[in-house]
């Protein structure tokens, strides 16, 4: 009990800055962001929260969170998503998890990608997780590879914007092979030296889109065959995750590929995916309780 008190207390203590930040303020936050985003912010996030939106409260010219909050509130909508855009965090490289393209690329030769079939990086960050799937997908299906075929979404309009452009530093190249880096990028010259640009032609697989994960309806087309949601539900609590997954087995076709991070797990929705290790899941064909309502609530497909 004493040491609850203490770590309460501390939960509590004021922040030093330039601007009061009430327990109310933070709770506020916390409410906000779960309604909007879906995301759970625990007591931890209070310094992190703090030092991210006091650069807009600077920027804005407010000289408090509750000024600050009551005119985002009362305002168009345009600051929410600064907000929102704030309060995520956003890293990614490209071949991160470097195993899930290794099963993505067998489950392409294996046939398990028809037609026009969706695979969806849902979390794309800016945008090297959707360009190392678009390359698995060229590399493997070569002339079958459909345009928009991989369908790149974020919450986060700043991470789409750069993900869009697709210009990368060439530090982040380190994990492209060669023969994929001159086939599927080009170098920059002159006052773009370090720079390497996305090629229209890998480009063109993919599809950018602002998808909330917590609203009802996704503009995903269907068939999707794979899902990659890596490192996201990690900021949801347990029900928000357990819904959410939930919802991607309605989307996912039996037998498709569900990724997700390496903290991650769905040992409580085992009817649903079958396991094949380092966190790289089956869509099987048991149905889940209620999976037919989800299918038509989850807007999957639907709105292509």
């Amino acid at each position: 009990m004493q040491q609850q008190q203490g770590r309460r207390a501390e939960q509590s203590e004021p922040i030093r800055g330039d601007f009061e930040f009430t327990d109310d303020d933070f709770n506020r936050i916390r409410r906000l962001i779960f309604g909007h985003a879906g995301i759970h912010l625990g007591p931890s996030k209070r310094a992190m929260v703090y030092s991210r939106l006091g650069r807009r409260l600077r920027k804005l010219g407010f000289t408090s969170f509750r000024a600050y909050l009551d005119s985002m509130e009362s305002g168009s909508g345009e600051e929410l998503a600064a907000f929102i855009n704030a309060l995520t965090t956003n890293l990614t490289n490209f071949y991160r998890e470097s195993h899930h393209f290794s099963i993505l690329r067998e489950f392409l030769q294996s046939g398990g990608l028809q037609g026009n079939a969706t695979i969806w990086s849902a979390g794309c960050s800016t945008g090297e997780e959707a360009y190392s799937i678009a390359m698995v997908v060229a590399s493997t299906l070569g002339s079958r590879a459909q345009v928009g075929q991989v369908v790149a979404s974020d919450i986060d309009t700043n991470v789409l914007t750069h993900a869009e452009r697709g210009i990368y530093p060439v530090e982040r190249m380190k994990n492209i092979p060669p023969a994929e880096l001159k086939r599927f990028f080009l170098g920059g010259a002159g006052e773009n030296a370090g720079l390497v640009m996305v090629r229209p032609e890998l480009k063109r697989l993919v599809a950018f889109r602002q998808i909330n994960l917590h609203e009802t309806r996704w503009a995903v087309r269907a068939p999707v065959k794979v899902i990659f949601c890596r490192n996201v539900m990690i900021y949801f609590d347990a029900q928000s995750r357990r819904r959410l997954l939930e919802r991607f087995g309605a989307v996912l076709d039996p037998g498709g590929l569900l990724f997700l991070g390496h903290s991650e797990n769905i040992a409580e929705l085992g009817g649903m995916f079958r396991p094949m290790g380092r966190t790289a899941y089956v869509r099987t064909d048991h149905p889940a309780a209620g999976e037919g309502d989800r299918r038509s609530r989850s807007g999957g497909g639907s709105d292509e």
